[in-house]
């Protein structure tokens, strides 16, 4: 029987190994584009964000596959897999000896990101049902990028104490033996429930998954263009503001609270904004939440203080936690239960692709104009994302201003 009580203890396994999911990434969060110039001598904002391209180019590719894989293989065994390939990252981040490794690293860290988080995704959503799918996704992910936050603070930590080699990247090792572990022998997979969800919905089959979803439908289309501005952004943050704070004179301890902040923020919203997805529209909340972090980035580069810095990191956390589990509930509730992972996979898979094109273009921005117009590029995007979803998406809620009823175009 589907629903979050009924399938508490396997819902709540997958939420721990989401955590150390997010911990992967969030231990390099805050120290590799210091890492970079520290440790490799490396200059051009273009040069430092290259491990972003890799992490979103395989990460990209590695959601979409879920969805292929997902018709020759259970979910546990695309899961246990993620973890498997993950092994060796710890190992290589700490025995690097040229930048080249690091980009090895992220290519490794984004396969891994993608089958582990995209598969955890699903299963929760096979296990609950349409009941309570928000809040479900707010857990997920409040999980997921608390513990982003937590490992980019950790690792900082380590750093200030020990330097950028070697050290910050142990803990590494104990967040995939203990995913890995959880996965393998706790976790179970959710195949039944999609047979029985299949036989009651009554949602449409899409007949071009990969149009549909790109841009067609117009509610999947405008979640995965804010998807992929929201991953934009997200990238940006991760691999310019570093930069941005460590130019402004603060410590590495300053600069990890910040760039921890901001995931720890985005992560503990989402406890209560997947549940706002339950009762309102879900429009209106992303629209709010991309102008917020529009908002939140301006702010950024207006602030030049550490105190501004914190506002500007819990605005863009609150924002980014607004769409980002909402993201996920709509394209599962336009989603037939034989499509889901396939679905959900290209959705992702333009999502993580913000990764990519943030980099490469805050990158080049940053080497021709400076980081605060890159800043102020990207915010003018991630607005202009949050109005094309007011705009062009459905839904039959009102929250701030009307909302027509109306049926999403296939």
């Amino acid at each position: 029987m589907q629903g979050l009580k009924e399938n508490k203890t396997q819902f709540l396994l997958l939420v721990l190994v989401n955590a150390f999911v997010g911990a992967m990434v969030g231990m390099e969060r805050s120290i590799l584009p210091e890492f970079g110039k520290t440790v490799f001598s490396l200059s051009a904002a273009s040069a430092l964000t290259s491990f972003i391209v890799a992490f979103g180019i395989s990460k990209a590719i590695s959601n979409y596959a879920v969805g292929i894989l997902s018709r020759k293989f259970t979910r546990k065994q695309i899961l246990v897999t993620g973890w498997l390939l993950a092994s060796p990252v710890p190992f290589i981040l700490m025995y690097a000896n040229h930048w080249n490794w690091i980009i090895v690293a992220n290519i490794f860290l984004g396969i891994t990101q993608g089958l582990t988080w995209s598969t955890t995704v699903v299963m929760k959503i096979d296990l609950v049902g349409s009941k309570n799918r928000g809040l479900a996704m707010g857990i997920n992910e409040f999980a997921g990028y608390l513990s982003v936050g937590l490992a980019a603070y950790l690792s900082a930590q380590i750093a200030s104490q020990f330097g950028y080699a070697f050290y910050p990247f142990i803990p590494g090792l104990f967040f995939v033996l203990a995913g890995l572990v959880i996965s393998l022998f706790w976790v179970n997979d959710t195949a039944s429930f999609i047979q029985k969800e299949t036989a009651q919905s009554s949602i449409p089959l899409l007949k071009n998954i990969w149009a549909s979803t790109s841009w067609k439908h117009r509610n999947l289309g405008s979640v995965t263009l804010n998807g992929l501005v929201n991953n934009l952004n997200d990238g940006v943050m991760w691999g310019l503001v570093p930069l941005l704070l460590v130019q402004r004179s603060f410590s590495i301890a300053e600069v990890g609270i910040v760039a921890g902040l901001y995931p720890i923020v985005w992560g503990i919203s989402q406890l209560f904004t997947g549940k706002m997805g339950d009762l309102f529209c879900k429009k209106q909340l992303i629209t709010f939440g991309m102008l917020l972090q529009a908002l939140a980035i301006v702010l950024l580069v207006l602030f030049s203080s550490f105190a501004g810095a914190i506002i500007a990191a819990v605005l863009l956390g609150l924002g980014t936690g607004l769409v980002y589990p909402n993201f996920l509930t709509v394209v599962a509730e336009n989603a037939h239960p034989t499509q889901r992972a396939e679905i959900m996979g290209v959705f992702r898979f333009w999502r993580d692709g913000g990764y990519v094109i943030g980099a490469l273009l805050s990158g080049f921005l940053a080497d021709w104009m400076g980081l605060n117009w890159a800043l102020y590029a990207v915010a003018a995007v991630t607005a202009g994302a949050g109005l094309v979803a007011n705009i062009r998406m459905c839904c039959t809620l009102k929250l701030f201003w009307r909302s027509q009823e109306c049926m999403p175009a296939v």
